[in-house]
């Protein structure tokens, strides 16, 4: 065997990459993680995934390392702490975290605990939201921000909410709104925090990049943001204007767009500032990027800056346009959810089994009589070299048309089609493998190379653990979470449980590509897991029951001081009842109506009663399983 090394694997996989710190493989060659970013406090994915196996716990399992949380929330205000210094910058920063990013009570409030020393806010963006946030025990320092179009309750529960001594600002996104806010507002004799989301020219880059310009859902233009502080003025709540608001997308790619957009935004509130009122704070949105592949380039699932470039140019040029316009510095806050929640999840599924063209015979010599097509097959596969190779295949292409042909006819066994196919199949491995001995591979055996690639069947679905994935090409790291000191031999795409074509992963990431293949190993007796990662943004949130797959276990884990982990909560996931009560059916109606239908059969004769009580306690014992195959 080849020797490989645990470098090998970190290499081919890109974890030092794309890792953030927080992975690497151990001397075992599994999975570590570390919590806290210090590689002295290491988690091993594979003791943690045997310890919940032997506990019943069934998978997949989404793992969340709520430290990890902690130890972004630490990252992104450090950072900015450092390029205010460095800038002399005159004001300070507050995050907040978008809730809409994971609505996660255990993320939410997690977040929250680890960034009370920070004044961490929560950014919401519906009514649902809101109520959560309400009740959420958070820094009375730090914010609220109410965002997206409102009614009336929404509004009205946020001014009311202002009374409770929150710091809580509800962004006017029309003029509209404002109005109802001023008038509510002296309804019940409140100055509320207002904020102005603006629509800037500026737009941002990567999936996101059309949400934004002039062309933007949200915000106001320039004639609209001064309307609005026209009505502000007249109505004496112009000390009320607390915030200018932008959002230019999520998943901002470039460094150049976020520094232009900011640029602009900081002259719309200089200009307002200049005004008059309480404006007091800069919110720049969300956007800040994550390196999924670890190319940091300006790809979609990348970014071609650092969370702490990414301070830095904010910090100076906002403080840049604002010494120009002889103002104060502002609060900066940032919306930055993606950046603070997507490490902290992770996807540990089990693979089970391979659905692939996998033709094996002992013998593949024709039997006497076998059809000529056959044969034809025989002699390719028998003759082919490494320098007949191309010549050959392409001869092997024209009798499998022939050999297709002939069968829809009637003129061939199925004795014949059958060994004509596994003659094919190797040929066209054999073809690929002599194709590899080259430096210059053609086009079409790569394109061979995919179509032989195993299909390894995973326990989950892409539906409701990676819908980005799905509905955007979002890409996301995955590999093997053992056996990574062995050399990866297969080429394989993967197929999750849904009978949807379109269940299954044959994009991944690489440093200089897109691959359409994922290198894994031979699949034996033992158990074979793979991770998903960074998916804790919006992945928690945006996940379908396609098929009526539900929500998985999940399980908190933290690491201590000396370095041992330990299980701290154990989440269940969707019952089968519960799937099924989310589209409107009713437990206890379904029960009775399937002994109904039972109990009619049995009536007619169609059934022996006691088979009947069997079928009717297992329907009822099958409600409270998950939806995802069990041992």
């Amino acid at each position: 065997m080849e020797r490989w090394e645990i470098g090998d694997s970190i290499k081919l996989y890109g974890i030092e990459s794309w890792g953030a710190g927080y992975f690497s493989i151990n001397k075992e060659g599994n999975l570590i993680v570390r919590p806290t970013g210090e590689a002295s406090l290491t988690v091993d994915l594979r003791e943690i995934v045997d310890t919940l196996a032997s506990k019943k716990v069934s998978f997949p399992i989404l793992l969340r390392f709520t430290q990890i949380l902690e130890t972004q929330v630490e990252r992104l205000n450090e950072c900015f702490r450092r390029a205010i210094a460095e800038y002399s910058y005159e004001g300070k920063y507050m995050g907040v975290f978008p809730v809409k990013v994971n609505q996660n009570r255990d993320v939410v409030e997690e977040l929250q605990r680890a960034g009370r020393k920070y004044d961490l806010g929560i950014e919401v963006g519906s009514k649902a939201e809101l109520l959560a946030a309400l009740a959420t025990k958070g820094n009375p320092r730090s914010l609220l921000i109410c965002n997206g179009y409102k009614d009336n309750a929404f509004i009205d529960m946020a001014l009311l909410a202002s009374k409770m001594d929150r710091n809580i600002i509800i962004i006017a996104e029309r003029i509209s709104e404002l109005k109802r806010i001023i008038s509510y507002s002296k309804e019940i004799g409140l100055s509320p925090g207002v904020g102005l989301r603006a629509r800037l020219y500026s737009k941002g880059s990567g999936r996101w990049e059309s949400s934004s310009g002039e062309g933007s859902k949200f915000g106001l233009s320039a004639s609209e943001l001064l309307e609005c502080v026209r009505l502000l003025s007249e109505s004496n709540m112009l000390g009320s204007l607390r915030m200018v608001h932008f959002h230019i997308g999520s998943q901002i790619t470039e460094i150049d767009r976020i520094q232009g957009a900011v640029k602009e935004a900081g002259r719309v509130y200089a200009k307002l500032k200049r005004i008059g009122g309480g404006l007091e704070y800069l919110n720049i949105g969300g956007g800040l990027g994550i390196d999924y592949d670890g190319s940091r380039t300006s790809f979609d699932s990348s970014a071609n800056y650092s969370m702490q470039e990414y301070a830095n140019d904010v910090v100076y040029t906002i403080g840049d346009v604002c010494k120009n316009e002889d103002i104060p510095s502002p609060i900066i806050v940032s919306e930055s959810g993606r950046a603070l929640s997507a490490y902290h999840s992770l996807l540990v599924a089990d693979v089970r089994g391979k659905a692939s063209f996998n033709y094996k015979s002992d013998n593949l010599e024709p039997p006497e009589g076998a059809s000529h097509v056959v044969k034809e097959f025989y002699d390719i596969w028998k003759n082919m070299n490494a320098k007949n190779y191309r010549e050959y295949y392409h001869d092997a292409i024209q009798q499998k048309e022939e050999l297709f042909t002939l069968f829809s006819l009637g003129f061939l066994s199925l004795e014949d089609r059958a060994l004509g196919e596994m003659l094919f199949q190797d040929i066209c491995r054999k073809a690929e493998s002599y194709a590899r001995q080259f430096n210059h591979i053609a086009d079409e055996f790569i394109s061979l190379r995919k179509q032989l690639s195993s299909k390894y069947i995973v326990n989950f679905s892409v539906f409701q653990s990676l819908p980005d994935n799905w509905a955007i090409d979002h890409l996301f790291p995955i590999l093997p979470i053992q056996r990574l000191g062995e050399k990866p031999t297969v080429y394989v795409t993967l197929v999750d449980l849904t009978c949807d074509s379109d269940g299954k992963i044959d994009r991944f990431i690489d440093i200089r590509d897109v691959k359409e293949m994922l290198e894994l190993h031979h699949l034996d007796d033992r158990p074979y897991y793979l991770g998903f990662f960074l998916l804790g943004a919006y992945q928690d949130a945006m996940g379908d029951f396609h098929n009526l797959f539900g929500g998985v276990n999940e399980v908190i884990v933290v690491v201590d001081s000396s370095g041992d982990w330990h299980i701290k909560k154990i989440v269940p996931g969707d019952s089968l009842a519960d799937v099924l009560r989310y589209v409107k059916y009713n437990r206890q109606d379904l029960e009775n109506s399937f002994k109904t239908i039972v109990d009619k059969r049995i009536s007619e004769g169609l059934a022996a009663p006691n088979d009947a009580d069997l079928i009717k306690c297992e329907y009822v014992k099958m409600m409270d399983r998950l939806t995802y195959l069990e041992s």
